[in-house]
């Protein structure tokens, strides 16, 4: 019986959909346990990963036999696919499962941070009446949202904006500038410059590649609008955390939530600390009961395809 090795978390019902064709070692804290890890995956068929399974150097070199790595998620930098390529080792992401989540949580976050009521609750609680001070909170319609990357997520995100009355401009420099998708979902493309000038709130859609490390730099950050929201989805190193929080701290952005970060978990020594209008979260937007199980059902089938 071939074996299937899962290091992270994964939908019960699909693992137990795996267990009826294949001997599966399923452990979500096995990708702590390095010495376990190497093990178990010596003699496996496959192997199913989240974000932090780094799947290069020695865990790579230990899959000797795998023909398929399976990644509940869509980013792809924790695994070295041209390696695993080279190795006859076909790697599939859960392209478009989760999009929806990330989406939701660009736009709920988005609307938090434009309004900026929802800290006060203890100030609340112990008979404070904080407002005048609470009043001045945006509203989202009207609004402008700049993406930078339009994919899958991105449009996803769009759509919902729009729906909000939303004005969408977006910087993608691998979708031509007359492709159809953007007239269809009314979305101006534009430069990258252009879009950080204009967004009231800023969203990034990127994956984290050499072109995209460092994108969102302290010298782009203070050519954004005056009290502009940034929201980061998708790499922490795709923006600079201590450009971003020294920005929120001297009052020229107007909110930021990250979920991604170059550090995970982040040290002791945060730059977040002390930051006004702040949303932190441990890389759980693209993660809800709906979207895990989304996930995890079309990896379980198609690493089952894979395997034959």
């Amino acid at each position: 019986m071939k074996k299937i090795v899962i290091t992270e978390f994964m939908d019960t019902a699909a693992v137990e959909s795996l267990g009826a064709h294949y001997a599966v070692v399923y452990d979500p804290l096995l990708v702590d346990d390095a010495t376990r890890l190497l093990g178990e995956v010596a003699d496996a068929d496959a192997l199913i990963v989240r974000n932090r399974t780094q799947v290069r150097g020695e865990l790579l070199a230990a899959l000797t036999r795998a023909t398929v790595v399976g990644r509940l998620g869509v980013g792809l930098d924790n695994i070295d696919v041209p390696a695993c390529e080279a190795r006859g080792i076909q790697v599939i992401p859960a392209t478009g499962a989760n999009a929806l989540a990330v989406a939701e949580y660009v736009i709920g976050t988005a609307m938090m941070l434009l309004r900026g009521v929802y800290h006060d609750t203890a100030a609340v609680t112990q008979g404070q009446w904080p407002r005048s001070r609470l009043s001045n909170g945006r509203e989202i319609s009207g609004k402008c949202l700049g993406l930078i990357g339009f994919g899958g997520i991105g449009r996803l995100t769009a759509t919902l904006a729009k729906g909000l009355g939303m004005h969408v401009v977006a910087f993608d420099p691998m979708l031509a500038a007359h492709d159809p998708q953007w007239q269809q979902l009314g979305v101006t493309p534009l430069g990258l410059e252009p879009v950080l000038a204009q967004a009231d709130v800023l969203s990034l859609h990127v994956p984290l590649t050499k072109a995209t490390q460092g994108l969102l730099s302290r010298e782009r950050i203070a050519h954004m609008k005056p009290g502009a929201v940034v929201i980061n989805t998708a790499r922490g190193n795709i923006a600079d955390e201590v450009a971003v929080a020294d920005a929120l701290r001297a009052g020229a952005l107007g909110g930021a939530a990250f979920d991604v970060f170059e550090l995970e978990p982040l040290p002791a020594a945060s730059p977040w600390v002390g930051c006004p209008n702040l949303v932190l979260t441990p890389h759980v937007a693209g993660v809800t009961a709906e979207s895990n199980q989304r996930v995890s059902t079309l990896i379980a089938a198609e690493v089952h395809r894979a395997l034959g």
